[in-house]
């Protein structure tokens, strides 16, 4: 059975035409539509590197374990790669296949070393093939968290957009809603909102929910907890926007809203801070 060193050397010692080889069955898996996002000097360049690290870590470390520290830079670097071909659109086999179609060149390269010997050929061929497979694994599962961290990331950056807080007055401040309220949309209004009180000093806050298509009992008390936060921090809290639907399901639902100053719209809300806030709107 080889060693790592047998197949790190097949590797240095080859390299130029396994690298070759190796650029030819990327440009044919990667197709001209995704050519144009990855140009031919990066594919080169990401093609050394990892040959260069794969020769580094044969010669250092076990081949069976590639979550040793010796191949570290390897990892690290697939999970840069696969980041990389994630925000340039490339799909999760497609990111893969740069590990995979590297496995021509090298079976080649072996059996050029080998000769006749067809026991040598196997086990080298057997090592090569566990080898990637791992490498091609761990790829994959790089590019599906950084697509997750995408993915999360950009829900939260919409939560944040979908809940703006508006200052309509001094010491007024207004937050719009729109869509369904849950506990993580509603913990980042109290953050949003509770922040924002803080940095201007307002002292009353609108929560407007017209934008709400239904509410029920969890919303309910998801807007309660916002009074009472608001409350907390010793600001007062107005809910506009309760249209007539609205106002029904609270009471069916037997939710308590006493102690909550509510209006059916944000201009009747607005009016009531204004003069609660000692300002006096005259027509002229």
């Amino acid at each position: 059975m080889p060693t790592q060193s047998t197949l790190g050397a097949v590797l240095r010692k080859r390299r130029d035409t396994i690298m070759a080889q190796w650029n030819q069955e990327q440009q044919r898996e990667i197709g001209a539509a995704r050519a144009a996002r990855l140009s031919a000097e990066e594919l080169a360049r990401q093609c050394a590197q990892f040959l260069d690290l794969l020769v580094q870590a044969c010669q250092a470390g076990s081949i069976e374990d590639i979550s040793s520290h010796e191949w570290t830079p390897m990892r690290e670097f697939l999970d840069s790669l696969s980041r990389e071909r994630l925000l340039a659109s490339f799909a999760a086999d497609e990111t893969a296949t740069f590990i995979f179609s590297l496995k021509r060149p090298i079976f080649d390269a072996l059996r050029s070393e080998s000769g006749a010997d067809a026991d040598e050929l196997a086990a080298d061929v057997w090592t090569a093939t566990v080898l990637l497979d791992k490498l091609g694994l761990h790829t994959v599962k790089s590019f599906q968290r950084s697509r997750e961290e995408i993915i999360n990331r950009q829900q939260q950056e919409m939560l944040e957009l979908s809940t703006p807080v508006v200052k309509l007055w001094d010491g007024i401040l207004a937050l719009p809603m729109i869509g369904t309220l849950d506990s993580a949309r509603t913990q980042i209004v109290m953050e949003s909102l509770l922040q924002k009180i803080v940095e201007t000093g307002s002292q009353i806050a609108i929560v407007d929910i017209t934008g709400v298509p239904t509410v029920d009992t969890l919303v309910a008390q998801h807007l309660l907890k916002t009074v009472t936060a608001l409350r907390l921090m010793g600001a007062e809290c107005i809910i506009s926007g309760v249209r007539p639907q609205i106002a029904q399901t609270i009471v069916h639902l037997g939710v308590d809203l006493q102690g909550v100053t509510t209006k059916a719209n944000l201009a009747d809300a607005l009016a009531l801070a204004l003069r609660r806030s000692g300002v006096e709107l005259r027509k002229l």
